[in-house]
């Protein structure tokens, strides 16, 4: 059995425990040498705790990355058992090559890349100090692993062309998990018209922009319109938050969900979902591919995209949700009208998501335990 090291950034994060729950439904070993934000709860998984972040603390998160290094070097015996070390975002990353060097280890290294980080993207001294970084830690991994082509094709191969080797992993869920059978699509009524259009914004909820079009949007459609907000709602990004929530009669915030105990009865209450993000506009929330669209596919709900997104992208290869072009605030309305009006759209998109295979939206099971084989087979023939 392969034992894996896991460093990652938050152990209350739904994407790290889903990460973790792909590897132990693929048969490997994990130990967790994990930060948190908050109380991370009860774990799956034998974990070493490298102390406690907070989002947007910069300086903080630096000092951390040095003091969570040790930690995990003073548990060197478990660090030592693991065959590889798999870490999540630059700077656990650092962490973990910080930690090998502390605990006198030559155990090899996955990156994860979740996200391109905007310092990453910056042209001035600092964002050239970032990517030094990055690099310099790159070309001694294993492998790297990306959620979505571009950030290959938008940053890796800009930055880093042959200094790598490239594996996507995409936001797909995790494939031990029970999800319930995938609804039935059913084509809509002469009554359906007469009630509100739901619109959902579900999981990371981190960009303003996207939250002032929804609530303009709710201000616009007071009574043909409802919009539901599930996830987490990033403080650093959006300071307001529940206020502009709690002045709306047709919007409601339902807070943190479970994965996947939450899911169907979520997208189960919503027609369309917003897919769009502008957190870090013109480059990270261009190339990124969010959870929301393959949980969102698996229950046959569609989603909306802005164009020119690989989101988009991924939306217009499969024909399964709307597309709309800036500027938003004329073009969203538009489309949202024109879906009260005549829910047939709604039903088509979510006919040809319910056409598409499972693993378009789950995980097939073994496919991470062979990208870790992969990973350590050319590492070993290198």
């Amino acid at each position: 059995m392969t034992r894996i090291a896991f460093f990652g950034h938050d152990a209350a994060d739904a994407a790290v425990r889903r990460r973790v729950r792909g590897f132990l439904d693929d048969g490997l070993d994990v130990t967790g040498f994990m930060m948190r934000r908050r109380d991370p709860g009860t774990l799956d998984w034998d974990n070493v705790d490298l102390g406690e972040t907070r989002d947007g603390a910069f300086v903080q998160r630096v000092r951390q990355v040095f003091a969570g290094a040790r930690l995990a070097a003073d548990n060197r015996e478990k660090l030592a058992a693991a065959d590889v070390i798999y870490a999540r975002n630059l700077d656990m990353l650092a962490c973990a090559f910080l930690a090998k060097r502390y605990a006198g280890l030559d155990t090899p290294v996955i990156y994860e890349s979740l996200d391109v980080h905007r310092l990453l993207t910056r042209p001035d001294i600092i964002g050239k100090a970032m990517r030094w970084l990055e690099h310099s830690l790159l070309k001694r991994t294993v492998g790297l692993v990306v959620s979505s082509p571009g950030f290959i094709r938008n940053h890796f191969e800009k930055h880093y062309a042959g200094d790598y080797r490239a594996f996507l992993v995409e936001n797909r869920l995790a494939p031990g998990a029970a999800y319930g059978a995938r609804p039935d699509v059913v084509a809509p009524d002469a009554t359906s018209a007469a009630q509100p259009l739901r619109l959902g914004w579900v999981g990371n909820l981190r960009c303003k922009r996207s939250l002032d079009i929804l609530c303009q949007l709710a201000d616009q459609f007071p009574d043909q319109l409802e919009v539901r907000l599930h996830g987490v709602p990033s403080r650093t990004e959006i300071p307001v938050f529940e206020p502009l929530i709690d002045a709306r009669p047709n919007m409601t915030f339902f807070g943190r969900y479970r994965s996947p105990e939450d899911l169907a009865g979520i997208y189960d209450k919503l027609d369309v979902v917003w897919a769009g993000d502008f957190m870090e506009a013109g480059y990270n929330s261009v190339w990124l591919l969010p959870n929301r669209i393959y949980e969102g596919g698996y229950f046959c709900t569609p989603s909306i995209a802005p164009s020119g997104t690989e989101t988009a992208a991924w939306i217009a290869r499969h024909d399964c949700g709307f597309l709309i072009d800036e500027p938003l605030d004329r073009s969203l309305p538009d489309l949202l009208r024109q879906l009260m009006a005549d829910r047939h759209p709604v039903a088509a998109r979510a006919g040809a998501l319910a056409l598409l295979p499972d693993d378009t939206f789950i995980q097939p099971r073994g496919f991470l335990a062979e990208i870790v084989a992969r990973s350590l087979a050319e590492n070993t023939a290198a």
